[in-house]
């Protein structure tokens, strides 16, 4: 690798504020804020709006959505019959 083009890679702590919920992890992104972590250090801290702990997907409390109803909605505006033509 070239010296002086790449971005720094440190740990950082991104911290989810919906969840409460906190990682440390590394990162090039880069903060003024600080946090004080479990490990006694202080490491740059970058608030996120979502996370693996407030996602529906990895919460299990995501809504199903009726594909079927919008596939024959389609259909019966767009669909086959013009096919036909």
């Amino acid at each position: 690798m070239k010296s002086g083009i790449h971005p720094e890679y440190g740990p950082v702590v991104f911290r989810d504020r919906a969840a409460e919920y906190a990682f440390l992890t590394r990162s090039t992104i880069t903060s003024d804020k600080t946090i004080e972590w479990e490990d006694g250090n202080t490491y740059p801290v970058v608030d996120v709006e979502i996370s693996s702990a407030s996602h529906p997907f990895y919460t299990g409390t995501q809504r199903v959505l009726d594909t079927a109803g919008r596939v024959e909605r389609f259909e019966r505006r767009y669909g086959r019959d013009r096919e036909k033509r």
